[in-house]
């Protein structure tokens, strides 16, 4: 099973995917380089993921992609902007652009994700699990969430999800670590979608 793992930071998401082929893509080659640290047998490539995905997308069998959130991200509307902390920007759509590109070219499965937003959603997500919201081409059922961390407590050397960064060159360590998703919830998602590839193409059972 051919994965492509798009924004992949350090690979929270991919944690616990097993019986794949990953290939991952990451733009800042510090963070990239931890990546590759924890999944040695992962090929990783430091471009930009929205370009990847348009040149390569016909490659793989499913596509999990975490277009960047800050932009979309309550947080900066509701506090940072309100507190001068941050200026006032327009929301990335390339988020909207790569789910209408994925719905309507790619014939895998697919999962987009991000930040809850402050705006009510342009195009409906699939589903809402834990902090974040979820668009896909598969059905993502109830999944309950049993991480306990407390985000404000997230510090640079602390270890979430078995990742430690501390002693890395990676500049925003605390962003890094909360940003991560939930390995139980990538590997739930995962599963979904290899559920639905299964019962699509039943006689490919050696892909599970």
């Amino acid at each position: 099973m051919k994965v492509l793992n798009l924004y992949a930071c350090i690979g929270g998401n991919r944690k616990l995917w097993e019986d794949c082929e990953v290939t991952a893509i990451e733009y800042d080659p510090t963070i990239a380089k931890v990546y590759q640290e924890y999944f040695p047998n992962d090929k990783v490539i430091v471009c930009d993921a929205h370009q990847y995905l348009l040149d390569h997308y016909k490659e793989y069998d499913f596509i999990w992609a975490s277009p960047p959130c800050p932009s979309h991200s309550r947080i900066r509307i509701y506090s940072a902007v309100a507190r001068g902390q941050n200026k006032a920007i327009y929301p990335d759509l390339k988020l909207y652009e790569e789910i209408i590109f994925l719905e309507n070219y790619f014939e895998g499965k697919w999962i987009v994700e991000n930040v809850i937003p402050y705006y009510e959603p342009l195009i409906p997500p699939t589903k809402k699990l834990h902090r974040h919201i979820y668009w896909a081409n598969f059905r993502i059922g109830d999944f309950k969430v049993t991480d306990e961390r407390k985000h404000d407590a997230i510090k640079s050397n602390s270890t979430v999800y078995g990742f430690n960064i501390a002693n890395t060159d990676i500049e925003d360590k605390v962003k890094t670590l909360r940003n991560m998703v939930d390995p139980e919830l990538g590997l739930y998602l995962f599963d979904c979608a290899r559920e639905m590839m299964r019962i699509k193409n039943p006689e490919q059972t050696s892909l599970f």
